[in-house]
This record gives structure tokens, sequence and C-alpha cells, in this order.
């Protein structure tokens, strides 16, 4: 082979890589863009179900409104900030999608007769990263336990010592806790 082919072939290849580095990077970039307007409050109440439900009932909490005036959104709550995990919870959420389109949660009736187990699901997942999200900003040892209510920090520093995860005691904080048939059952 001549000098000219070899040289014409690493020209060839280094376009082809430097054309691949581009190709990624604007990739990565639309990637991490639809990840972020996927977590956004607009996107996650665009849906009519969450908007006529969960999200009226968020806008009673006090992760909506507080003293301190500091608004946890829905993604602060339900999307984890490390990438990896980020991505896999998008993965899932695709099943919620799933389930809109076919409409097994399209009204708010039908959306209430499946809270229980949705909530459930989210409740188990939290157990099982230790309220992560929660942790984004509530943390035991940050905690002021001489300001808090006496009650609040006798529960508090008890689930400390017990290294309970936020859910244990919160279900139902940001949204209204849905009832099983066994709490009517006496």
């Amino acid at each position: 082979m001549s000098k000219s082919f070899w040289q014409a072939s690493r020209f060839v290849w280094g376009i082809i890589l430097i054309s691949g580095i581009v190709f990624g990077i604007l990739l990565l970039g639309s990637f991490h863009s639809v990840l972020e307007k996927t977590s956004t409050l607009e996107f996650c109440v665009s849906c009519h179900e969450m908007e006529q439900t969960v999200y009226q009932e968020y806008l009673e909490s006090i992760h909506y409104k507080n003293p301190s005036g500091v608004r946890a959104t829905c993604s602060d709550c339900h999307v984890p900030k490390e990438f990896f995990a980020k991505v896999w919870r998008k993965v899932k959420a695709s099943k919620e999608l799933y389930h809109t389109l076919i409409g097994t949660i399209d009204t708010p009736e039908k959306f209430e007769e499946h809270r229980l187990e949705m909530a459930e699901r989210v409740w188990g997942e939290m157990i099982e990263n230790d309220s992560r999200e929660c942790r984004n900003c509530h943390d035991y040892h940050a905690m002021d336990f001489p300001n808090q209510r006496q009650r609040s920090r006798e529960q508090m520093e008890e689930a400390m010592l017990e290294n309970k995860t936020c859910i244990e005691c919160h279900k139902g904080i940001a949204h209204n806790k849905p009832y099983s048939e066994d709490e009517f059952d006496d």
C-alpha cells in the first residue's frame, strides 16, 4: 500500500473519531436534557390524573408551603440525584406512562382504586433505599433536637437510635395516605 493511502486512511479515521466524539457529546447532552425536563413539576403534573389527585394534595402539604419557604417538588422526593439511579427510576417510570396510556389510572376514581398499590410500591422503594431522596434535605445529624417540639424530638431521637428510615413514620406527608381494607376490619 502506498504512503498516500495510509495518510488518507488516517485522515478518514480521524474524521470518524472526531465525529463520533461530537455525536456522543450531543447525544449525552440531549439525554441529560430529557432527564432534566422530565423531572420538572410542570412535566409531572401534565398528566391530568396527577394534576387532579396527588398534585392537589401536594399543594396543601408542608413540602409545598412552609415557614422556611423551602419547596420540595415531585422530583426532589421521587427522582434520585445520582445519575444511574436517576436513569433507573426513569426506566421504571415508563411503567407508569404505560398505565396512563392504557387507562389504568386515567380518572380520579381509577387512580383511587390503585392508590394503595402505588403507594406501597413507593414506600417499599423508599425503605429499600433508606429514604435516599428524603435525606437529601433531612438528616438526623443536622436536626436541632432541643428546638423541636418535645413529642417530635422524642420520636426523632428514637428513630435515629433505631436507624429508622423516614417513610416508616412519615407516610402521607405530601399526599393523602391511602387506606387498606385491614384498617377498617375490627
